[in-house]
């Protein structure tokens, strides 16, 4: 669900560009308005999923606290642009949607290694070993 709004966004800012070069994207193909509510929709559908890893115990509370503070900021840009009212919130929004990736990935990291302890145990392989499958 990122990666709608996050392209989406640069494509508003950009939307004069890909309809020179006939690349059908969703301003230039069903309009402005129509791009900003559904960046909007996907936006919540993104905050919404981006703390299924907490509801469904793979993370904890440093990780949802991050995933609710990043998220409430993507929802602010998604509800900027929806307004129309500022000119740089295309961009604003795009450059927050990666900052937001990169952030929201730390914090499962930070929280995976630093609050659950989950860290491999020394020694143990850093990846998956295939076992056979017995019949």
């Amino acid at each position: 669900f990122w990666t709608p709004p996050h392209f989406w966004a640069l494509a508003l800012e950009r939307k004069e560009e890909y309809a020179l070069v006939n690349i059908p994207m969703l301003p230039v193909t069903h309009g402005e308005p129509l791009t900003r509510l559904h960046i909007l929709l996907y936006t919540i559908l993104l905050v919404l999923c981006s703390v299924m890893p907490f509801l469904i115990g793979m993370s904890g509370p440093l990780y949802l606290l991050g995933a609710v503070v990043m998220g409430i900021g993507f929802l602010y840009w998604a509800v900027v642009l929806l307004r129309n009212k500022n000119v740089k919130a295309p961009m604003a929004t795009f450059r927050y949607s990666i900052v937001y990736l990169g952030v929201l990935f730390l914090f499962l990291l930070a929280d995976h290694y630093l609050i659950t302890g989950s860290a491999a145990e020394p020694g143990a392989p850093l990846y998956l070993e295939m076992q056979p499958v017995q019949a």
